[in-house]
């Protein structure tokens, strides 16, 4: 999936590193120690169309971006001045996560 983020094409990918960054930034922390949780906190807070946290998820799908990776602010400005169909871009984001064979099983037991 792509996205287009300050006039730059954005590669979003939904792998192994997609989760590791959600963990960094929308994981559970306590006490200084890492609990990841990322995923988890992430699906229910996507289906209720929660834009931070859809930020968030694009911010850590598009890490593994060489050329141009959008900071956090690029982000949340795409979505504040998304021209689209937002509820659209919730679905497309969530129909590309549960394609994606590292975090496909963990949607499907999140929507059990």
């Amino acid at each position: 999936m792509q996205v287009k983020i300050n006039n730059k094409e954005v590669e979003l990918k939904f792998g192994v590193k997609f989760v590791r960054e959600l963990d960094k930034v929308a994981g559970l922390d306590v006490n200084g120690a890492s609990f990841g949780m990322g995923l988890t906190k992430s699906i229910p807070a996507l289906n209720t169309a929660d834009p931070a946290v859809l930020a968030d998820v694009i911010y850590s799908a598009a890490s593994t971006n060489k050329a141009f990776r959008p900071s956090q602010d690029d982000v949340d400005n795409f979505i504040d001045d998304y021209d689209g169909d937002l509820e659209k871009l919730f679905d497309d984001v969530t129909k590309e996560m549960s394609a994606a064979n590292a975090i496909k099983v963990a949607l499907k037991n999140a929507q059990a």
